[in-house]
């Protein structure tokens, strides 16, 4: 157990001082893009006004607003103590909206479309693979090179290839949206089927990527199970080879669980590029248009979100490793 405590505090202090690096990271590198978001909201509020004084006074108004007009320290504490109260203004891009309720709107659509995709593609990708190492023969030739073709596509590579076949080529689903643009968000069926046609082309665009690598991965894994000496024991005794079969599996699995616990702590900016190509009304297409109008607090708030769950996946992980696997407890306790 002392051990597993020095495991313990040595993975949270370091989870703590990537955490810090992150967030002070995550605050200064928005704010160096060139150009004055401010300038581009009052250019918006002020066209056909020809007093340039009066013009002034609504920059000078939100500049204060935003606390642009403050030195960059001041700023940074200020950020400090609202993201403290979740509390991360208002969005430029999207002002008098604040950043709370974009994000909001945006991220359950991220997870309702990757967290299923990322599940479906680590259930299938690994029953493959475990079926290639242990069946071996025609299977094997097929699944394998396969699996190495689709995983070395890019998202977005995968995207543009359904987007052109699917959408372009038979139009059997629709190109954009997480919706029809007609329609407006209600449960009636109508909406409901428009966003069950719309998620398909998204949905399998990750599906298709994560069965590749993780197919990969368990083969591997699995073709070293098989061949280790305490199989060769067991068949030896007797023991059924179902059972041995089990035990295979089981530890092959450990680290395609690693696996999928960091790909669903990276969900949120794991595949945001299929969200751009299809507009998917996620966090994807939030980013990309926070980047353009140079939303420095809609940038700051995404990407702490990302980097959050980044790291809390990172040190669960770690810490459920040190409960499960008997090699790091013994590691720690000399």
């Amino acid at each position: 157990m002392k051990g597993y405590r020095k495991y313990f505090l040595n993975k949270l202090t370091w989870f703590l001082v990537t955490f810090v690096f992150a967030f002070i990271l995550n605050f200064i590198l928005p704010r160096l893009m060139p150009g004055d978001p401010v300038a581009a909201i009052v250019a918006r509020y002020a066209q056909g006004m020809t007093n340039t004084t009066g013009v002034q006074a609504i920059y000078q108004q939100y500049t204060e607003l935003f606390g642009t007009n403050r030195p960059m320290l001041e700023q940074f504490f200020i950020y400090i103590r609202n993201v403290l109260h979740g509390n991360f203004g208002f969005s430029f891009s999207q002002y008098p909206r604040t950043v709370a309720d974009t994000l909001k709107s945006a991220i359950w659509w991220t997870v309702c479309l990757q967290f299923p995709a990322i599940i479906v593609g680590w259930i299938i990708g690994n029953t493959l693979g475990a079926l290639a190492a242990y069946l071996k023969k025609g299977f094997d030739k097929v699944v394998m090179p396969v699996s190495i073709f689709v995983s070395n596509f890019p998202a977005f590579g995968m995207a543009v290839i359904l987007l052109v076949i699917f959408a372009f080529g038979l139009k059997w689903f629709p190109a954009s949206g997480g919706y029809g643009f007609d329609l407006v968000p209600s449960f009636t069926w109508k909406f409901m089927w428009s966003v069950i046609v719309h998620y398909q082309l998204p949905f399998w665009s990750i599906v298709l990527i994560a069965i590749g690598g993780q197919a990969i991965g368990m083969r591997s894994m699995s073709i070293y199970e098989l061949n280790a000496d305490y199989v060769k024991y067991s068949r030896y005794l007797g023991i059924k080879d179902w059972k041995i079969v089990g035990y295979v599996f089981r530890n092959a699995m450990l680290p395609q669980v690693t696996g999928l616990a960091l790909s669903i702590g990276t969900m949120v900016g794991g595949a945001l590029v299929a969200e751009i190509i299809f507009s998917y009304p996620g966090l994807g297409t939030t980013l990309l248009h926070s980047v353009l109008g140079q939303d420095y607090p809609l940038i700051s708030a995404t990407t702490l979100i990302i980097t959050v769950m980044v790291l809390v996946a990172n040190f669960a992980i770690e810490i459920v490793y040190g409960f499960i696997d008997p090699r790091i407890k013994a590691a720690q306790s000399d």
